[in-house]
């Protein structure tokens, strides 16, 4: 029991040392530009990014390839169709947070009917109906509230992100439905779902991943390039404020400034 309740107290700790960080990165992230390339940690992301193909040459690729071959694309269909519902109830609080009320009442609605009539969301028949997922972070709501992306940022084993989006995808963890509510070892039923898909995604994108991580010049450029383009043109970001890297020859050496 005693050790229950420091369990409790230690999760609540976590998360309000995750809101607290997210308002202090919020704050600096305010003065950091949105457009062109802001990377002032290259050396020490460059770094991060070579040890993460290290844990993708010698864990994710192989833990990959085992799992896609013992399983068929339906089932990976499947539990990606799960990792999914189950962060829904993190799209409605975030469609709140932005005042997105009609996005919230459309999660809302996907998320009662592929968990009653889907089997908690191991099927899909929202989106035969029209609610199809409308997926929104912790990340875009800071961007909604005015909060600039900040500094790009390589995360260990997590890959490309921004000091907002880093702050935004723990804020979402600590803060999703199903970690606070559920104990051990029920709330780790997401984290597992989550892991699981996307050693599917790996699998399934081998091809696209490798020639980006393996065969590109510079893999560290072509990966930053690749999230922010992407990552503006999510957030509604247009012209040449999604992407513009002054960093774009391939053949130049990536050290030579280090």
């Amino acid at each position: 029991m005693l050790f229950s309740r420091n369990s409790s107290l230690s999760n609540r700790l976590f998360r309000a040392g995750v809101l607290a960080a997210a308002l202090f990165v919020a704050a600096c992230a305010n003065n950091a530009p949105s457009t062109g390339v802001y990377d002032p940690y290259e050396a020490e992301n460059r770094g991060t990014h070579e040890f993460n193909k290290d844990v993708d040459t010698y864990l994710v690729s192989p833990l990959s390839d085992g799992y896609g071959v013992a399983t068929t694309h339906g089932v990976r269909d499947t539990i990606g169709r799960f990792s999914a519902h189950l962060a829904l109830p993190n799209d409605v609080a975030n469609d709140l947070l932005q005042a997105e009320f009609g996005d919230a009442l459309h999660n809302t609605g996907r998320f009662a009917m592929n968990t009653i009539v889907g089997i908690g969301g191991l099927f899909d028949p929202a989106a035969d109906i029209g609610l199809e997922r409308r997926d929104t972070d912790f990340g875009e709501t800071m961007h909604v509230w005015g909060m600039a992306e900040g500094p790009y940022v390589e995360m260990p084993f997590f890959g490309p992100s921004t000091s907002r989006d880093t702050v935004g995808f723990f804020v979402d963890v600590a803060m999703n439905p199903f970690v606070v509510i559920f104990q051990d070892p029920t709330q780790y039923i997401g984290i597992v779902a989550y892991v699981l898909d996307s050693m599917g995604t790996r699998y399934d994108y081998d091809t696209t991943v490798d020639s980006i991580l393996y065969e590109s010049a510079d893999s560290y450029g072509q990966a930053r390039s690749l999230y922010l383009q992407n990552r503006r043109f999510e957030l509604g970001m247009s012209g040449e404020d999604v992407y513009l890297d002054p960093y774009s020859d391939p053949y130049s050496d990536p050290y030579e400034d280090f």
